[in-house]
């Protein structure tokens, strides 16, 4: 069996800026991955992240295929960590908009670079990486993890809002899976015979 690959239409600058502000509309959380190579520490800010696999444990980050971050995560170990609604300041340094104050730096047992007072991390090692156009999909497999709680940083439409101060459980309003009021459930028909309604 032979596939062909199809080629996308020549973009236009505007299409790109369109298309950019098309994705915008999506909701993500942000992350910052980092990582030691030789005696120096790299961080990037990312929030093209995604779980992909539970067994094996495996999740992928999606960088610029010309920053210096692709090569050092397909070299070795690295962390991506999950900031808090707190880490708007840290989020745009590893943009590259340097903040006044030091970086809070711990490691793992093994020392591999995180970012302290994060909602939690997972640290990697290289899997597997794929062709992504002007990006490279590099899927990491999960050796540590730990989850420490916590407001999440969100990312919409080249932005970071706030999200509600409290949940009050009105998202569960009317839906049989409130685990504040559970609802007895109650067949939605009768049985009937076969043929018969």
């Amino acid at each position: 069996m032979t596939t062909t690959q199809s080629t996308a239409p020549p973009r236009t600058p505007d299409d790109t800026r369109r298309l950019r502000a098309c994705l915008g509309n999506f909701l993500t959380g942000v992350t910052v991955v980092t990582c030691r190579r030789g005696p120096e520490v790299h961080g990037i800010t990312v929030n093209s992240f995604t779980s992909v696999s539970l067994d094996p444990p495996l999740v992928l980050v999606g960088l610029d295929r010309r920053s210096r971050a692709a090569g050092h995560l397909a070299s070795g170990p690295y962390a991506i960590n999950f900031l808090t609604e707190q880490q708007r300041e840290l989020a745009l340094h590893f943009a590259g908009r340097p903040m006044p104050g030091p970086v809070r730096w711990t490691t793992d047992a093994d020392g591999t670079p995180l970012l302290a007072g994060t909602l939690g991390h997972l640290v990697c090692r290289p899997w597997r990486h794929y062709d992504g156009g002007d990006h490279l999909l590099l899927v990491g497999a999960v050796t540590g993890f730990e989850a420490h709680g916590g407001r999440p940083l969100a990312f919409f439409r080249g932005a970071f809002p706030e999200l509600a101060a409290q949940d009050t459980g009105a998202s569960w309003s009317g839906s049989l899976d409130d685990p504040a009021t559970p609802q007895p459930i109650a067949a939605f028909h009768q049985p009937t015979r076969e043929g018969h309604a």
